[in-house]
C-alpha cells in the first residue's frame, strides 16, 4: 500500500478489511522447502566433504544441499595448462587427417576447444570427425561447442569406450584428448585392435598449495566429516599427499568413503583405503544419489 492514500471526491478510499488480509506477502515455498530439507532431508546432519576442483565442485554440492547435506568444499585437484600444447596443435593443425576424436573428460574438451583460435581455426574444422565421449557430462559439452557425439559408452570408464569402439576403428586414425597423466588402457586397446592413435595431452591437475592447510582446519573441528567424495583417481592420489604428515589419518576411522566409479574405487584400495559405497550411475548425480542410500533416512 502506498503511503500516501488516493482521494476522490474529498474522501478516502480504504480498501476492506479482508481484501487486506488477502494482499499479504504470499509465503515463500522455496525457501520453506529448503528449510525442510535441511532439517528432513536424507542427507540431513551430515556433513560431508567434496575434494573437486573449485571451479567443478559446485554441481555435486548443490545436489548434496538438496538432500539436506552440509556441504565442505576442500579442493585438492586444480586443473592448468599442460606444460606444452606441441602434440595437441601439431594434431589439430592436420586434424583432416583423423577419423575419430575421443574425449574422456570435460576439462579435455575445453582444452581442445581452446586451442582452436590461437592456431586459427573454428570448429567447423573437426565437423568431419566421428567423435566418442566417455560419459554425458562430456557430451553435454562437446555438443555445447555445436559438434554432435557419435559414441557414449553404457558404463563410463576407459575400458567402456575401448570396448564401444574396438570394431569400429580398425585402419582409422584416432585423436585421443586427455590429461598429462592418465591409464594407457584406450591407446593400448584400440591399437591392438588395429588404430593407428595419437595421444595429445590437453590439461594437467596440480593440487592447490592451501589445501594441506585448509583440510588440516576441516578436521580441527567438531564434528568431523560423516563421508569424503572422490570423483577420480587424480582426487584419491591428491587427498593421500595432502594428509600426509598430518594427523588426519588417525582420524578417518569414522568417515566414509564415497567413489564416482570403478576406477576411483580401484584407486582407494590399491591405496588401503575403504570403499563405502561406489555410485551405480559414475556421474555426480549418480555420486549423490549413492550417499542417501548410505545415510538416508
Amino acid at each position: 500500500m502506498e503511503e500516501t492514500l488516493p482521494f476522490l471526491n474529498s474522501r478516502s478510499i480504504l480498501p476492506h478489511p479482508l481484501e487486506m488480509t488477502s494482499k499479504k506477502k504470499a509465503p515463500d515455498l522455496q525457501a520453506h522447502r529448503v528449510a525442510q530439507l535441511v532439517t528432513s532431508g536424507p542427507l540431513a546432519g551430515k556433513r560431508i566433504l567434496v575434494t573437486r576442483a573449485h571451479n567443478q565442485a559446485d554441481e555435486l554440492s548443490s545436489l548434496l544441499r538438496q538432500f539436506g547435506a552440509e556441504v565442505v568444499e576442500v579442493p585438492v585437484i586444480e586443473i592448468h595448462p599442460p606444460d606444452s600444447y606441441e602434440a595437441l596443435d601439431a594434431a589439430l593443425n592436420d586434424i583432416m587427417q583423423y577419423d575419430w576424436l575421443i574425449l574422456t573428460s570435460v576439462n579435455g574438451v575445453e582444452g581442445l576447444f581452446a586451442r582452436l583460435e590461437p592456431l586459427g581455426l573454428s570448429v567447423d574444422s573437426l565437423q568431419h570427425l566421428k567423435i566418442a565421449a566417455i560419459g554425458p557430462a562430456t557430451e553435454e559439452r562437446v555438443q555445447d561447442h555445436g559438434l554432435v557425439v557419435d559414441i557414449v559408452p553404457a558404463r563410463y570408464v576407459a575400458e567402456e569406450v575401448v570396448r564401444a569402439l574396438r570394431k569400429l576403428v580398425k585402419g582409422e586414425k584416432v585423436l585421443l584428448v586427455r590429461a598429462k597423466v592418465a591409464r594407457d588402457v584406450i591407446p593400448e586397446q584400440l591399437r591392438h585392435a588395429g588404430a593407428q592413435v595419437d595421444v595429445a595431452e590437453a590439461y594437467q591437475t596440480t593440487v592447490p598449495n592451501d589445501a594441506k592447510q585448509r583440510m588440516q582446519r576441516v578436521f580441527e573441528e567438531s564434528p568431523l566429516p560423516d563421508a569424503i567424495t572422490f570423483t577420480s583417481s587424480s582426487t584419491v592420489k591428491n587427498f593421500l599427499s595432502v594428509v600426509v604428515g598430518t594427523e588426519i589419518p588417525a582420524k578417518l576411522s569414522t568417515v566414509k568413503f564415497a567413489s564416482i566409479g570403478p576406477v576411483t574405487s580401484d584407486t582407494l584400495g590399491e591405496h588401503g583405503l575403504p570403499v563405502h559405497i561406489e555410485a551405480d550411475e559414475y556421474t555426480m548425480e549418480g555420486l549423490a544419489q549413492a550417499l542417501v542410500q548410505l545415510f538416508g533416512k
